[in-house]
């Protein structure tokens, strides 16, 4: 296990106070499938007529469970469905091997909950590999089972972290015809975090009724505005799965509503900052805006393109205002710019303009601005339209020494 010894600086106080979802209960297990000393395992139990949506890793060598889940989208919601959540072991190239352990885990959670194999749905994240111990895990699932509580979210972020420094969590409320309806989730993510889907962990549940299509419009449009929108480090995890359930408890239908729509993105955009801030050795959140791109999608490659230059994170790191290499990272992005029409600033410090250095340029305003521990960075392509943000950290030693170590 990586060497962490304290929490990240960019830390939020403390884990949010999540509000009990009707409909669904939480448990966690100390199981060792790596580590010693603290819980590995958590199950989640969704009440029949819980409809699922999810979005997941695009990489060619995702892992067993994410092929199983997405075959498992979109299936009838009237048996309820389960999540089993292992960490230490991604259970990703791991061959027949990761087949079978995933099997097994599936049937047996099956058979402690009673419900259909066909609405269980399991993830697994650490080391990429190495054979899973799935027998550590299903000689706990009565235990599990037996343990489910409405209000151990808390609980259920924890078992889940691998490398985090701290467990994740969001919730917002909305108003739907004078009754209220509510969403919380958690995530976990910390390294190899890049926008390809969800680049981590993410559970959220809601109260809402919502019939599974469109829930899974809504969770594919904001997966797309929030979590695809984060780079750590520019590597994409074999496991990346995002997970939202609506119970239906409320009785209310949040179908079409935009406030719903609204409450879904924010805690999404918290979920995935707060990846960011516990990115791997991280000093500093930076966000990158990008306007007047010829459009949108080469907006967000020329944000990106800044979010995960090495040279850019560096310099953030330490705190050097060098503009030069945000003119390299959109020069090479491969979207279309022009050195003529570039602006870019350091907070509110404009530092070069029209191709050049800003005649009005002091380097001691933008310094200032980069001994904080919130970066902004603006880009200005004089293009077009196209705008969008993206969020990074800096990359500091501490990556390293993490990495480094992950697996001893």
């Amino acid at each position: 296990m990586a060497k962490i010894t304290k929490v990240s600086p960019l830390a939020p106080a403390a884990f949010p106070d999540l509000p009990v979802i009707d409909g669904v209960t939480f448990s966690t297990v100390a199981a060792g499938v790596k580590y010693t000393g603290r819980t590995d395992v958590m199950l989640a139990h969704c009440v029949p007529g819980t409809t699922i949506a999810g979005t997941f890793t695009r990489s060619a060598t995702r892992s067993a469970p994410v092929l199983d889940c997405q075959a498992k989208l979109g299936g009838p919601s009237d048996d309820g469905a389960a999540i089993l959540v292992n960490s230490g072991n991604s259970n990703a190239f791991t061959g027949r091997n990761g087949l079978a352990a995933t099997d097994a885990i599936v049937q047996a959670t099956a058979k402690a909950t009673g419900i259909p194999a066909a609405r269980v749905f399991t993830a697994s994240t650490g080391v990429i590999g190495e054979p899973l111990p799935f027998e550590r895990i299903t000689a706990k699932l009565s235990e599990l089972n037996d343990t489910l509580s409405a209000d151990r979210m808390a609980d259920a972020a924890r078992a889940i972290m691998t490398t985090d420094t701290y467990p994740k969590g969001a919730s917002a409320t909305c108003d739907i015809h004078g009754k209220e309806v509510k969403i919380a989730g958690f995530a976990k993510g910390s390294g190899m975090i890049a926008p390809d889907m969800a680049t981590m962990l993410v559970y959220i549940f809601t109260d809402a009724r919502i019939n599974q299509a469109a829930l899974q419009a809504l969770t594919s449009q904001a997966c797309d505005e929030t979590f695809n929108c984060i780079t750590v480090d520019s590597d994409t995890s074999t496991s990346d799965s995002l997970l939202v359930a609506a119970t239906g408890t409320s009785g209310v239908d949040a179908t079409s509503d935009p406030g719903f729509q609204a409450a879904l993105h924010d805690v999404m955009l918290d979920l995935a900052h707060q990846v960011v801030r516990d990115g791997e050795g991280a000093t500093k959140f930076v966000e990158i805006v990008v306007t007047g791109a010829v459009d949108n999608a080469s907006a967000k490659t020329h944000g990106l393109s800044i979010a995960n230059s090495p040279l850019v994170k560096t310099a953030i790191a330490g705190e050097d205002p060098n503009w030069g290499r945000v003119v390299m990272a959109v020069g090479k992005s491969g979207a279309p710019a022009d050195r003529d029409t570039l602006s870019i600033w350091f907070g509110d410090t404009l530092v070069a303009e029209n191709g050049w250095v800003s005649p009005d340029y002091v380097e001691a305003d933008a310094a200032a601005h980069m001994k904080s521990d919130h970066i902004r960075i603006r880009v200005d392509c004089g293009m077009g339209d196209g705008t969008a943000t993206v969020w990074t950290c800096d990359l500091t030693h501490g990556y390293i020494e993490i990495n480094a170590d992950y697996r001893s």
